[in-house]
């Protein structure tokens, strides 16, 4: 058996299989591209593509496919064999320079909001060679850019892409001003948590919620979920330990740095986790994360559910984005070292990150915001729909005495004792961990909390670079060229703290008093839904910033506005038609038959004694006939709110109108079937419940 070390990354074509494969100026031009973000020089695609193909063409790959990230949320690709006929009948296999360098799939069928009309067919995807290409199920792998014939993006690539050298750019002339002139450029790095839940195949299929939706539209509460915390970090069941282990396999082979796993929260819950890396590429990775998971789980009679909130009661799954910023020399710009009051460059990129908070927590909303997530936010088991940053104590106590100009007494270091004289004695952490923040520092980097976990993690990162791109800027304008620059720093990073601070929360995130003071008190956003926030990514503020550091254009902007809306109301509506016919045809007649059965067997024991009160039985029959009679109810009232859709004169009114009176006939219908199911005998009950999904694997 293979070592990992001996097998890690074997179907990636990374910078180890490169250097050996590629002439040497070949090799340092790409890595120079890659790690100083110089123009690729097109000259060397066909060397590229050439030593790509035959080392594909040798780890038995028989086709190739520009690999891209549409407006869908999930990754497409059109794959091509490499064979090329041959004048005596047969073939060879050829991949060209152009051929690795540029495709063209149809784009009229991916979202654009109004980019594209539906006859207009022509994009394009463009090689990134900042990620590296990969072997997945024989086919080559490279990833790409996707844009329109017009060159407007299509794709969460190009504008993460833009958004990482947007934030280099700003970031370069500040480390300039403290003299770092070796440093050629920095990157942002992510570690995305990936939450999510197992659940047995076979059940999977008969619940036609789940098949459609990927969420449980119905299901009355257990008589057991997550109250005794059982679950959190306990023991790993076999058939849940032979998946990671093969999952592991695959995403390593894949040079997915897999590195945490175990049991989440609630039943049947798990996460995953990875080391840091660069974040266009752990993008990437935490795509093919997401696909294979779900692929091996399959292979294991498991399905692997990514929705935000597949089971109503209990814990939903996340995505923490873990996100910091480092220079090529291999310096955390984020780090505060021993001392971090007296570290004034950690304490400028620091302000920077608070300041891009504040100005832009409605776009951080924003990057989170899908129908999935909504169920989420603010239900006490994931941050508050307001953002908020932590930086506890320590940090906190540093920038008040900067703030007030009162001397730092310092964070003092305490022994924790254990009481036990075996057990090894270690300083306490200065700053304790907040789980309930929306935007938390860890030590030196911070971890964004809001992200669902089906989202890519792409749309949290350009808005993050982007806002602390702006932040950079406006403090490289104001100290290039001040006579003292020492004096203005000090200033600048004073005058930060005092106009942002209302964004630092350290305490309970899930306190309705905290809520009440954010908007109140604060002036914080809170934006609720979906619906609530979107529009506001066209405000005027947010698209200046955008637009000035090139990361959308303001049609790229409107599109997504659109494209994200739309999307909102189309998995609405997609859950409402289910839910109706699930009522309709399987829940309806379910209570049906167990009523007329209680019925017969009434009507049978007064066969023999017509004097038996029957009080059990009368009671179920009147209680089950009312209940049929309101979900019939509901199901005609749902019926007329999802009509009435026809009449919503744009997106934003038909997105409105599903928050406002949809979404409320929804739970109306599920609570009467879910109180069905409770009189219901389990027999009669069309599908698995709660307690056979969440409980199902061993």
């Amino acid at each position: 058996m293979r070592s990992v070390p001996d097998y890690f990354g074997c179907l990636v074509f990374n910078d180890k299989v490169m250097k050996a494969k590629l002439p040497t100026e070949v090799y340092e031009s790409l890595k120079k591209t890659r790690e100083e973000g110089v123009r690729l020089d097109s000259s060397v695609a066909s060397v590229v593509a050439d030593a790509m193909k035959d080392w594909a063409v040798a780890n038995g790959a028989t086709h190739f496919t520009h690999w891209f990230q549409p407006l869908t949320g999930i990754t497409a690709e059109k794959h091509d064999s490499f064979i090329a006929p041959t004048d005596d009948g047969g073939v060879i296999m050829e991949f060209s320079g152009k051929e690795l360098i540029q495709g063209e799939p149809d784009a009229s069928s991916f979202p654009s909001g109004g980019l594209r009309a539906t006859f207009e067919a022509r994009g394009y995807t463009a090689w990134d060679p900042t990620s590296f290409a990969f072997i997945k199920d024989k086919t080559l792998c490279i990833p790409t850019a996707f844009c329109a014939y017009n060159g407007e993006a299509l794709d969460k690539k190009t504008p993460l892409l833009r958004s990482m050298a947007a934030l280099n750019k700003q970031a370069l002339r500040i480390l300039k001003l403290f003299g770092n002139k070796e440093v050629k450029s920095v990157h942002t790095n992510v570690g995305p948590e990936q939450e999510y839940f197992l659940i047995s195949k076979e059940m999977y299929e008969q619940r036609p919620d789940l098949k459609f939706t990927g969420r449980t539209l119905f299901g009355a509460k257990p008589p057991k979920g997550q109250e005794m915390d059982d679950h959190y970090f306990g023991a790993i069941k076999p058939k849940v330990a032979a998946f990671m282990a093969e999952l592991n396999e695959e995403l390593w082979k894949l040079g997915v740095l897999a590195k945490t796993e175990h049991n989440e929260v609630a039943p049947a819950q798990h996460e995953l986790a990875p080391i840091f890396t660069t974040t266009n590429i752990a993008t990437d990775h935490n795509q093919l994360t997401m696909e294979i998971m779900q692929k091996v789980a399959a292979k294991h009679g498991l399905v692997c559910l990514l929705h935000e909130k597949p089971f109503a009661g209990v814990n939903g799954s996340g995505k923490h984005n873990n996100w910091s910023m480092a220079t090529n020399t291999g310096i955390n710009l984020l780090a505060p070292g021993a001392t971090p009051y007296e570290n004034a460059q950690f304490l400028l990129f620091l302000c920077a990150v608070i300041k891009a908070v504040d100005d832009y927590q409605d776009l951080l909303r924003i990057s989170v915001a899908t129908a999935g997530n909504d169920h989420r936010l603010g239900a006490n088991e994931a941050p508050p729909a307001v953002v908020s940053m932590f930086l506890g104590d320590e940090l906190t106590e540093v920038l008040e005495a900067i703030e007030t100009g009162n001397p730092y007494k310092g964070a003092a270091k305490t022994q924790l004792k254990l009481g036990v004289d075996v057990l090894p004695k270690f300083n306490r952490d200065t700053t304790d961990r907040n789980r309930t923040s929306p935007f938390a520092f860890t030590g030196n980097k911070f971890e964004f909390r809001m992200l669902g976990s089906s989202n890519s993690i792409a749309c949290a990162n350009i808005m993050l670079n982007a806002a602390v791109a702006e932040s950079l800027k406006i403090y490289a304008d104001r100290l290039e060229g001040v006579a003292d620059f020492e004096t203005a720093l000090h200033e600048m990073i004073k005058k930060t703290i005092k106009d942002h601070k209302r964004i630092i929360f350290n305490g309970n995130g899930y306190d309705e008093a905290w809520i009440k003071e954010a908007t109140e008190q604060r002036g914080l956003c809170n934006y609720r839904t979906t619906p609530d926030c979107i529009p506001h990514v066209l405000d005027k503020k947010n698209v200046d910033m955008l637009v000035g550091h090139k990361v959308f254009t303001e049609t790229e902007l409107k599109s997504r506005c659109e494209i994200q809306l739309e999307n909102y109301c189309k998995t609405v509506v997609i859950e409402a038609n289910t839910m109706v016919n699930m009522a309709k045809t399987l829940i309806a007649p379910a209570v049906e038959a167990y009523a007329a059965d209680v019925a017969k067997a009434v009507a049978a024991k007064r066969l023999v004694d017509a004097n038996l009160p029957c009080k059990y039985e009368s009671k179920l029959i009147k209680n089950l006939s009312a209940l049929t009679d309101r979900i019939a109810s509901c199901i005609e009232e749902l019926e007329m709110a999802l009509q009435e859709l026809h009449e919503a004169k744009d997106v934003v009114d038909e997105a409105n109108a599903i928050r406002d009176n949809v979404l409320e006939k929804m739970n109306a219908l599920r609570i009467a079937c879910d109180e069905a199911e409770l009189l219901t005998a389990k027999k009669y009950w069309p599908f698995p419940t709660y307690s056979d999904l969440l409980f199902g694997v061993k």
